[in-house]
This record gives structure tokens, sequence and C-alpha cells, in this order.
């Protein structure tokens, strides 16, 4: 009688070992800093996680996916008046658009593995004013205590998400008003089960 009921027992113990398990992504713990380059220097700013989560398989992820609050950009190398107008013309429609786009997102099609030291190569799709892209990036994720930190920085070309102003790529004789198409995002993940 032990037996049969210790077999199906055993049975659900497998099953429940091999399930998948979800991290939540901490919003307040989480953040984004970007990092835009123009010809005289750069700047620098974060944006907000809105929501997010990570899958992970036998220690190892899975999958995942993040949105990003676009209303929530700041600017962290300049102030005051300096720093708003900046945020506002990145708010605006000459770059993310953010009324009619509030959100961007990346959702990862493909995580491998580098190797046993939490580092991988991501495969996803990004979102950027409603145009997805395919983007690729190294990342590092630990696991401890139930609680998932990943980060990994992401280069874009914000010409393939229609961000034209300042381009050298759409417009001639910018001189050193040229903004670069390329900006980094440096995401820093921290995810709970």
């Amino acid at each position: 009688m032990k037996k049969l009921f210790f077999l199906p027992l055993l049975a659900l113990l497998i099953m429940a070992a091999k399930i998948p398990s979800t991290y939540k992504v901490d919003t307040n713990s989480s953040v984004v800093a970007w990092t835009g380059y123009k010809v005289t220097g750069k700047h620098t700013g974060t944006v907000k996680i809105k929501n997010g989560m990570l899958s992970v398989d036998a220690g190892m992820i899975t999958g995942g996916s993040f949105e990003i609050d676009m209303n929530s950009l700041k600017c962290t190398d300049q102030e005051g008046e300096y720093a708003a107008k900046l945020v506002g013309h990145l708010k605006g429609d000459d770059f993310f658009g953010v009324t009619a786009y509030p959100t961007a997102s990346f959702v990862i099609t493909k995580a491998i593995p580098q190797d046993t030291k939490g580092n991988y190569k991501i495969l996803g799709n990004l979102t950027i004013k409603g145009i997805t892209k395919e983007a690729k990036f190294f990342a590092n994720a630990a696991e401890a205590n139930g609680t998932l930190n990943a980060s990994g920085k992401i280069t874009i070309d914000r010409s393939d998400f229609n961000i034209k102003y300042g381009s050298g790529s759409f417009f001639d004789g910018l001189g050193d008003k040229t903004i670069y198409d390329e900006f980094d995002l440096q995401v820093s993940l921290v995810a709970k089960k």
C-alpha cells in the first residue's frame, strides 16, 4: 500500500522538477540606462521597466520579456531646463513619439548559454515606435536565494525604427550637429520567483 502511494508522489515530484520557473521582474529594482552619441559628445539617462518576466529551466534562462515605460525617460547628464528640453525632444515625434508609442518592448526568442558562468547570447524581438526588429546581445544572469539578476547591453540602430532626426544616414551637411544612429541600452533586471 505504501509503495502504491509513494510511486505517484515520486512521479509528481519529478514532473514538478521539470516545470520551468517564472521570475517576475521587480520594476522598482530594475532599470534601463541609455546612452546616445553625437559628434560633440553624448547624453545619458534612464527609463523604467513597466513589467517583465524571465523563464528558467534547469538553472538556465530559456525565455522572457520586458516592457519599457517610455514616459519615464530621464536625462542624467544635464539638469534643469537643459534636461527638460532634451527629454521633451526625445519624447517628441522627432525621436520616440511617446504620445503615440508609450511603451517599447523586448521578447527573447532564444537564449544561448556561452559557458557555465551565466553568460548568454540573447536573440529577440525589439519593438520601438511600433516597429519590430531582431536584436542580438550578450548578457549575464545569476540566481541567488530566489532572486535572478540579469544584465546586458543592447546596441540599437535608431534608423531601423524610423528615428531620423539629425541622422547622417538621412541628411547631408549636418556637421557637428550630427547625432549618431547607434545608441546603447544597458538593461539591468532584478526578478523574483
